[in-house]
């Protein structure tokens, strides 16, 4: 197949396969809450003890990625994706066997720090395969593979666990798993070099870890994902717990969110593609993501009416803008180190979802749901103001592009006179 694609039309089956090994991944990382109730009967755990579950699948996440990243750009994307998710399948495929809550939380630790490894490495091959005018879409559309595999494991998952148990749950999710690893040992391959223009030019930067602009972003989005954990981790268990649905029914409803969510990535991605600019459409994001967050701390009692379509419009804003962030980190590090501002940016952000389950469960523990929505709205309100000075930081860098585009075009021009003139 490889030799029959030319590079224009195999871009899109590297991203489809990053697309794979990131959804593989998500199947239990955005899945998980849907087993809430089955874990929590299961191991007789209080709701805070179900939040450790989930923050510590997050917290392998953490801990692994920035180590992923660094590997990524050091070594490429095949062996890092094929290797990471063998590993992952393995871990997860013993998790399942877990006879202690002890037991099932270093598997799931496991299970997180090994597929990680899908993570960067996607977004990477994303950032080297396409162009700056279509990597917003091509990364809306990578990023989308996440709550769509999500919305798959919401949906079977629970089902499989009627059927043959926790442990036919995450065998399953071993062998989707194993099928990812091999679609990227035979797939995936590195991007071409690039030709660099006066356009696509990004000028030498300092490490993304020494970089207080890659902080500054990461901060932000370790806010914002403050109020996806919210929305998604515990979605959930507040409908049935709160509102008295039943858990096919609420499970539904998350994976009618996550797929949403999806479709607003790509959408997302396609808007800032058009607009030339990352940061703007993130703000205006975190905005509206604080505002809907609030509503729904207001209406968290109320008539089922008012409050089902705010919570899902909260839930999809909450997930569109991932795809921005990492996309923009990318850009600010530039190609060659991507691998490592992507698994920077995604470390903060996992720091957000390992310490935000555990903190809502709590909150709602101790003071209600609404509550703990209300303090959910106060990160992106302060993702808001943070990420201000990104926005001017963006706009001097498209101005810098578009004098080197200007400067490259008199330059070909004169070069074009010239020959004219000799001729």
């Amino acid at each position: 197949m490889r030799a029959r694609l030319s590079g224009e039309n195999y871009k899109w089956v590297v991203l489809f396969t990053g697309a794979f090994g990131a959804a593989s991944f998500a199947m239990l990382r955005m899945g998980l809450p849907a087993l809430g109730p089955a874990l929590r009967d299961e191991f007789d755990l209080t709701l805070t003890q179900v939040g450790l579950v989930f923050s510590t699948v997050a917290f392998g996440v953490c801990v692994a990625l920035l180590p992923w990243g660094i590997l990524t750009d050091r070594v490429g994307e095949r062996p890092v994706m094929a290797g990471g998710l063998t590993a992952f399948a393995v871990a997860i495929g013993i998790t399942g066997f877990s006879s202690s809550y002890s037991a099932l939380l270093v598997g799931m630790f496991l299970a997180g720090a090994m597929g990680a490894s899908a993570t960067g490495a996607s977004g990477r091959a994303v950032m080297g395969w396409f162009s700056r005018a279509e990597r917003g879409t091509a990364l809306g559309i990578r990023q989308m593979a996440l709550p769509l595999g999500g919305a798959i494991g919401s949906l079977i998952l629970p089902r499989l666990i009627g059927a043959g148990g926790l442990e036919a749950a995450f065998l399953t999710l071993s062998g989707v798993a194993l099928t990812a690893a091999l679609a990227a040992l035979l797939l995936m391959r590195d991007a071409p070099a690039p030709q660099l223009t006066h356009a696509e030019y990004t000028p030498d930067v300092e490490q993304p870890t020494h970089d207080p602009r890659q902080w500054r972003l990461g901060a932000a989005s370790g806010l914002l994902v403050v109020g996806q954990s919210a929305l998604l981790g515990f979605i959930v268990l507040f409908l049935v717990d709160a509102r008295g649905l039943s858990t096919g029914i609420a499970a539904a409803g998350l994976a009618a969110l996550q797929l949403l969510g999806a479709v607003a990535r790509i959408l997302a991605g396609r808007r800032s593609d058009r607009e030339g600019l990352r940061i703007p459409l993130l703000r205006r994001i975190a905005a509206a993501d604080g505002v809907l967050l609030g509503a729904c701390a207001l209406l968290a009692g109320g008539p089922g009416a008012l409050l089902y379509p705010i919570l899902l419009t909260a839930g999809v804003i909450a997930m569109c803008w991932n795809g921005l962030a990492f996309t923009a980190a990318a850009e600010i590090a530039g190609r060659h180190r991507a691998g490592t501002a992507m698994g920077l940016q995604n470390t903060v952000v996992s720091v957000g979802s390992t310490l935000a389950p555990t903190g809502f469960g709590a909150l709602v523990h101790a003071a209600g749901w609404s509550a703990a929505y209300g303090a959910a709205a106060v990160g992106p309100v302060v993702a808001l103001a943070l990420l201000a000075p990104l926005q001017r930081d963006e706009a001097r860098r498209a101005a810098d592009r578009a004098t080197r585009v200007a400067a490259g075009a008199i330059a070909r021009t004169s070069t074009s006179t010239a020959t004219g003139a000799s001729a």
